[in-house]
């Protein structure tokens, strides 16, 4: 039989890892969030004559459509002819039409990053002088609505089915060989499968609405579909579901052929070939994220992939690995609960995924902010301050874990010893407690020993010729199967029930279920934390973005207008000392060229500093924003900006980010009738 199944093995990491190569081999490093750096002409200038084109330079690589840049002139007509391009490196332009007449132009921007997530926004710059414009912006927009809660909750899902499926078959191969035999952790693993491979079908169908219209409609787009399959995040998505259909072989050869081999030699190479061929799929399957995400573009994307992909595998390991073990704890038979060396093997195994996770987490913190004051001034800093917080704290509850287990490995032997006895004890009575029963079935006395052969044997009194006796009636052979059945069965439920109430009233099993069931809660709001980073715009890219735009107001000249509108807005960050009133000033509050003030008192009306104030305004009604504006600081509770440039009339929504400590923030907004 070794002989037999040492091929097989062959065959299938080979089989494994030809699928995986080619579906690697194939797929090539994607963009990861791009935000705009500059501009030309920046925002806000005044140019003396048209220019020949625009251009927009963006952090990172991004994938355009044929409307991808749009420039406006003052009335609402485009200025713009051909298609976008790309011009060199990270700089792409559109051409104008020549002889263009003096006045405010609105550009308006819409591209996609390789990862699907899709960045828009617009800015306004003028020739000759800035003039009122009558800009409406139709077309494509991206889109929060349901859509875009569709597609980040699929990416939630993603990842959990992943961590579901690779850590509890990691748990079942590396810690507890007898659980690949457990129907729970069976289920356990297969919905990680399941979970995962409907969500990247979702992802596949919800990606092309996401990243253009935002609308439901669009979902089943079979044109827009094909333009997905085109690009490298579809390519990604088409990988992922390959590599799914190889790991379905390796769950089925994990809880099927593996769960019933019984020769040890046998199974040594079987445990062999899958840990190779899990390994691999497993590998494959991070890979499909690590070359569409943030790891494959910036600073030393050759080696922040492979560091991405381990960090993902240790992830699983942990955190799967802790779900199957708590399905093991709270869901094994009683006749197959899990022993004391599987629960110390797999606190070995997270331990090492830990310092996996801090030596490659480290990269990547130090690789996506760059700068210690990214931590605080960044939305993907104060995330990546929540979770390094949220695995501190699981690391504290694992360490009680690891305690317990401590204490169930020393108590293991005595604790078998006194179940072997309990068991032997329990044994006897059950069996004298059946004879008794079935002497008293049979109407006789418990102890009643021979009379029982008598009755057996002998005809009872008034037994006519055929031997039916007064106590046996025909037909009673089947009534008599279906009693010795229930009572089988009811023995079975006393078995399984004994067994159980020896099993919780270990405290140290029962402490270990409770210190466990804490981690896997803390764990799920890990990922949902890390589900959002990998979204978020990283720190060294939005602090990148921010001095170009800074830069950018402060050379717009000012206008002189006169005139002004005022915004008085409360907040409460909800910290120590976090509230009071910010008060915004545009002058003149008209389409072109505004300057801003920015004032923040306490609610008895004295200036205080905060460390940071945004400010950004969003035209909904024409699909226009949001445009960032950074102010300056001034003085004690006073902060400003000129060159702030608004496009058009119309009702305008006005957000003040206003942050009063490291990690407390929050956004205010109102309404304000420009124009």
């Amino acid at each position: 039989m070794t002989q037999t199944i040492a091929p097989r093995v062959r065959t299938l990491v080979l089989l494994l890892l030809a699928a995986a190569c080619a579906l690697l081999a194939g797929a090539g490093p994607a963009s990861a969030h791009a935000a705009v750096t500059g501009s030309d002409p920046a925002q806000g200038a005044v140019v003396d004559k048209a220019p020949a084109r625009i251009s927009l330079t963006f952090s990172e690589q991004v994938a355009l459509s044929d409307d991808s840049l749009r420039v406006l002139d003052p009335q609402g007509k485009r200025a713009d002819t051909g298609k976008p391009a790309n011009v060199s490196g990270t700089t792409y332009a559109v051409p104008l039409r020549p002889g263009l007449p003096d006045g405010t132009y609105t550009v308006a921007y819409q591209v996609v990053s390789a990862d699907s997530h899709p960045v828009a926004g617009a800015y306004t710059f003028s020739i000759g002088a800035p003039s009122k414009t009558s800009v409406s912006v139709s077309g494509q927009s991206a889109d929060d609505g349901v859509v875009g809660w569709l597609y980040g909750f699929g990416r939630y899902v993603s990842y959990a089915g992943f961590i579901v499926m690779a850590g509890g078959a990691a748990f079942v191969l590396a810690c507890w060989r007898r659980g690949s035999g457990v129907r729970p952790v069976q289920r356990f693993v297969v919905s990680g499968w399941v979970a995962l491979t409907a969500a990247t079908l979702a992802l596949l169908l919800l990606r092309g609405s996401f990243t253009g219209s935002g609308k439901v409609s669009d979902i089943v787009d079979l044109a827009l579909l094909g333009q997905v399959l085109q690009t490298k995040s579809g390519a990604a998505l088409v990988s992922r579901l390959l590599l799914l259909a190889a790991a379905a072989l390796f769950i089925a050869v994990l809880f099927g052929a593996y769960d019933k081999r019984e020769d040890a030699q046998e199974k040594r190479d079987l445990t062999f070939g899958l840990s190779i061929g899990g390994i691999v799929v497993a590998a494959g399957l991070a890979a499909s994220w690590a070359m569409s995400e943030h790891a494959s573009v910036g600073l030393q994307a050759g080696l922040a992939m492979p560091v991405d992909v381990l960090h993902l595998l240790a992830v699983a390991a942990w955190l799967g690995g802790l779900g199957a073990l708590l399905v093991a704890l709270y869901r094994a038979p009683a006749d197959t609960p899990v022993d004391a060396p599987a629960v110390q093997r797999f606190s070995r195994l997270a331990f090492g995924s830990v310092l996996a996770l801090i030596a490659t987490g480290t990269y990547q913190s130090w690789r996506q902010l760059g700068s210690w004051s990214a931590f605080t001034d960044t939305r993907y800093g104060q995330l990546l301050l929540a979770k390094i917080a949220l695995v501190v704290v699981l690391v504290g509850v694992a360490w009680i874990s690891r305690r317990w287990t401590g204490r169930l490995t020393e108590t293991a032997p005595a604790e078998a010893s006194a179940v072997r006895e309990k068991e032997r004890v329990s044994a006897g009575a059950e069996a004298a407690g059946d004879v008794d029963t079935t002497a008293v079935r049979r109407g006789e006395s418990p102890g009643e020993g021979d009379s029982t052969l008598d009755t057996d044997t002998a005809p009872a009194h008034g037994a006519d010729a055929s031997g039916t006796a007064t106590g046996k009636q025909p037909g009673s052979e089947p009534a008599d199967t279906e009693r010795a059945a229930q009572l089988a069965r009811q023995q079975a439920a006393r078995d399984t029930a004994r067994q159980k109430r020896l099993r919780d009233a270990d405290p140290n099993r029962s402490g270990l279920r409770r210190s466990v069931l804490a981690e896997a809660g803390i764990a799920v709001v890990l990922l949902a934390v890390t589900t959002v980073l990998t979204q978020t715009e990283p720190g060294r890219t939005e602090q990148e973005a921010k001095a170009a735009t800074a830069a950018s107001a402060s050379s717009a000249p000012d206008t002189g207008a006169s005139g002004a509108l005022t915004l008085n807005m409360p907040f409460d960050t909800g910290g120590e000392d976090g509230k009071g009133i910010v008060t915004i000033d545009i002058d003149p509050a008209r389409v072109g060229n505004n300057e801003m003030h920015v004032y923040v008192e306490r609610p008895n009306g004295r200036a205080f500093d905060i460390p940071e104030v945004k400010v950004e305004f969003t035209l909904k009604a024409k699909d226009i924003g949001p445009l960032p504006v950074v102010p300056d600081h001034i003085a004690t509770g006073h902060w400003s900006a000129n060159g702030v440039q608004i496009p058009m009339a119309g009702d305008w929504k006005v957000d003040v980010t206003v942050r009063t400590s490291d990690i407390d923030e929050v956004t205010v907004s109102k309404n304000a009738q420009i124009g």
